[in-house]
């Protein structure tokens, strides 16, 4: 998709770009029809909520396309483990954290094809994941959440089966994102609820959890082509006080953190996108139209409004008109709709479903959670 193609776009459709969406149901029922028209996002995000069965689930992901003048991004949270939004038509996939346990590199490539290929299937091209949190065995005490969503204990066993792990899925035709910059395995709280602080200073976050991410963005293949930031805040490197609740900003909000950190000193180019602008560390503290603004301001290129269509709206209608009264810098708008542009030109069209295959990838699943003693359960 040339860049040009999203910039000639109306004022309207140009914000609606920004925004990546989550829907309220299994069906294109109307209230679901009005949101997709109204905001035209630049991407749609599904949950355990909207997946009923294999055949519905591409029959839903191929009408939003159909609504859509420009062809959207299609994404999930499909890690495995704890994070599966497909278990319940798909056999539940091993966590990062076992497959690091086995010490099984090819498992990790194989948990990546598997993914990819049968989101595919079902119409995805993208999938948020994987987890570049480094758990040691402090962390692991910590309650946020991220106990077994990690592949490693140190930043080069996440940088290796983080590799692997995205090799096996990008050769599929999805698209990977690296998740949660610049690193909250330190982080004290889950960000679904609050802000996790992280204390480490910028010279130990370079030596630690940013160490997986710089290796990655220094290689010359463009393997990592998506980047999400955070909600957590960080007091040692993050200078700018107190907008939320006397707190910090959360790293998804600070201009200090994606574009200074992220964008200048690490020198990463392509899409970023916010975690859930609906997550407690946010929405306790910050109504939703100005964390949109905030997020935009920040560098963010896409950000996600996961659950409820009237805060969708409210978030749209906020950045829409801001842009409309000319207070949204002119350089930073072409600049995101040229990086949406980018990944759009590299995803890939769905296949045509193939139940039979869905079956046979849903028994390797199996072979490899027998292969791995993997045991399932719970949910995030």
């Amino acid at each position: 998709m040339p860049s040009d193609s999203l910039l000639s776009l109306s004022l309207e459709q140009q914000i609606g770009q920004y925004f990546f969406i989550g829907l309220p149901g299994t069906e294109l029922d109307a209230q679901t029809r009005a949101l997709i028209q109204e905001v035209q996002p630049g991407g749609v995000i599904i949950f355990g909520r909207n997946v009923a069965g294999p055949q519905q689930l591409r029959d839903l992901l191929d009408g939003v396309r159909e609504l859509l003048p420009v062809a959207p991004l299609l994404g999930v949270d499909q890690e495995g483990g704890l994070v599966d939004r497909l278990r319940k038509i798909f056999t539940p996939m091993p966590s990062a954290r076992t497959i690091r346990e086995h010490g099984d590199l090819s498992g990790a490539r194989s948990l990546g094809r598997i993914t990819g290929e049968v989101l595919r299937l079902l119409g995805f091209n993208m999938n948020f994941a994987p987890v570049m949190s480094i758990m040691t065995e402090e962390r692991d005490l910590l309650s946020n959440g991220l106990y077994s969503r990690s592949f490693g204990r140190s930043p080069g066993e996440v940088l290796g089966y983080t590799t692997v792990y995205l090799r096996g899925l990008q050769e599929t035709g999805m698209i990977g994102c690296l998740k949660h910059f610049p690193g909250i395995g330190a982080g004290e709280v889950d960000s679904h609820e609050e802000m996790p602080m992280v204390r480490l200073t910028h010279e130990d976050l370079l030596a630690q959890d940013l160490a997986p991410y710089i290796e990655l963005f220094e290689r010359r293949d463009d393997r990592v082509r998506c980047v999400m930031i955070s909600h957590g805040g960080f007091p040692n490197i993050d200078i700018m006080k107190g907008v939320t609740g006397g707190l910090l900003e959360p790293a998804s909000l600070s201009h200090n953190i994606v574009t200074n950190l992220l964008r200048k000193e690490l020198g990463y180019q392509h899409l970023v996108v916010t975690d859930d602008l609906e997550m407690g560390a946010i929405a306790k503290h910050c109504e939703i139209e100005s964390a949109v603004v905030r997020a935009f301001i920040a560098g963010e290129d896409m950000m996600l409004i996961c659950a409820h269509p009237e805060i969708i709206r409210r978030g749209y209608d906020a950045l829409l008109s801001v842009a409309r009264d000319g207070k949204l810098p002119k350089d930073r708008m072409r600049a995101s709709l040229k990086r949406i542009a980018a990944i759009k030109t590299i995803v890939k069209p769905p296949p045509p479903f193939d139940l039979d295959r869905f079956k046979v990838l849903s028994e390797e699943t199996a072979k490899l959670n027998e292969k791995l003693n993997y045991k399932y359960g719970g949910t995030l």
